[in-house]
């Protein structure tokens, strides 16, 4: 839906005959008095992770980590919390990682007593925050230039090789950081799509991970609803030498789509904007908004959309039209032969993934349908349970910016991950 908001605000300010841009950005900080203090919208839409993080008093670290082919993904580290667990020391590890289009402030941008990793740091955890290729904080390659619009050669990914070279990266550096041989890894949306392709090819994985947490799991689409999405996914076979040859390899990435999106959320959805239920419109669609806090649009449009290839996209693509979850089809079966040794992409297997799983779901997603996530439970190698959440309205964006996702499931997804610390303690 963030694709629909980029174009529904750049048609409203274009109406409103309003150019935001870096200056104006920096006006707004100016002329409000209080964006110099803590627990301001203004001040956290402007800021990127580890200032949030460094703003409201958590240690942090930022790390930038050389995959197996050259890109260097960032990650952000809480390393332990602000007022309970307050030490340094070993403790257990999580990695987290974010959905297609987001980034690590997904899980801050709710703040301190609300955002899911500053409830992880306070209940004891080394918190992980990981960013894919790609996004805001992970436009970099060792020889690869991301601006580059005639090769786009750094834009030749798909989730496949998120799950498959940058999550390997992350786990051997956070293990060779902190010394925890394992470590739990939650993830949504996209982010558990990667968990399972990294373990589905790569099985050895398997044993570095206490659990996977799996925040509205994304692999099978056998029950979409979405009229519209089916009908777009025909054109999944030729979106890509369209955008490549139009030198489009990613959307809406980098600092200068960070600075439109952030000026126009302060601008246009504020509280006192009257085109801010139209913010909420474009994010949410139709679906049940009580539980999201409107007041807090400037901040969550001022982090995302934080881009992604075309790829990423285009592979959900395949995955609906040809309902196989599987690796990514190359427009030329040869390409396909001589990456997987056959001319269409190969399955994930995902009973290789053993993991102990617990799979989370809303009953309102319509991204992720419960009979997607149950199918999903039955063909995992080891899953522990699947959870729905209580409040029948939740839906794939209260995962993360959800008023009451605390009480519906933060608190109780600490509680889940415990124990799997005991359990494993137990079979040791």
């Amino acid at each position: 839906m963030l694709h629909v908001f980029a174009l529904v605000l750049a048609a409203s300010a274009a109406s409103a005959q309003t150019s935001p841009n870096a200056q104006l950005v920096q006006e707004l900080l100016q002329a409000d008095p209080a964006a110099r203090h803590s627990n301001n919208i203004v001040q956290d839409a402007l800021l990127d992770a580890p200032g949030l993080i460094r703003k409201y008093g958590y240690p942090v670290e930022v790390h930038n980590i050389v995959t197996a082919d050259g890109y260097i993904v960032q990650a952000h580290r809480i390393p332990h919390g602000r007022d309970a667990n307050n030490r340094p020391g070993p403790r257990p590890v999580v990695l987290v990682m974010h959905g297609l289009m987001c980034s690590s402030a997904d899980f801050l941008v709710l703040g301190p007593g609300n955002a899911l990793a500053y409830v992880l740091a306070e209940a004891g955890y080394d918190v992980w925050l990981a960013n894919a290729r790609g996004n805001y904080y992970s436009r970099r390659h060792i020889f690869l230039d991301p601006n580059d619009r005639e090769g786009l050669e750094f834009w030749k990914f798909s989730w496949d090789e998120i799950g498959n070279l940058d999550l390997p990266a992350l786990v051997n550096f956070i293990i060779a950081n902190t010394g925890q041989q394992k470590m739990h890894y939650i993830g949504h949306s996209q982010g558990t799509t990667t968990f399972l392709v990294l373990n589905s090819l790569r099985p050895e994985f398997n044993e570095k991970f206490i659990s996977f947490q799996a925040l509205a799991p994304s692999a099978y689409v056998e029950h979409n609803e979405n009229k519209l999405r089916e009908i777009m996914v025909q054109f999944e076979s030729v979106l890509e030498s369209v955008a490549f040859s139009l030198g489009f390899g990613e959307a809406m990435g980098g600092e200068g789509w960070r600075q439109i999106f952030t000026a126009l959320g302060l601008t246009l959805c504020n509280d006192q904007s009257f085109l801010q239920p139209l913010c909420v419109f474009a994010i949410l669609g139709a679906g049940e908004i009580e539980n999201f806090n409107k007041t807090m649009l400037p901040v969550i449009v001022g982090h995302n959309p934080a881009g992604a290839a075309i790829r990423q996209i285009i592979h959900y693509g395949q995955v609906l039209r040809f309902n196989r979850f599987a690796r990514y089809n190359h427009a030329n079966p040869l390409t396909n032969l001589a990456e997987y040794g056959s001319l269409t992409p190969p399955e994930y297997d995902l009973s290789r993934v053993t993991v102990p799983a617990y799979l989370h779901y809303g009953k309102n997603d319509a991204q992720s349908d419960y009979r997607d996530v149950l199918l999903l439970g039955e063909r995992l190698g080891n899953t522990i349970g699947v959870y729905p959440i209580e409040r029948e309205t939740f839906n794939h964006f209260d995962f993360i910016w959800g008023g009451d996702v605390r009480t519906q499931l933060y608190d109780k997804l600490v509680d889940i991950m415990r124990s799997a610390e005991r359990a494993l303690d137990q079979n040791s």
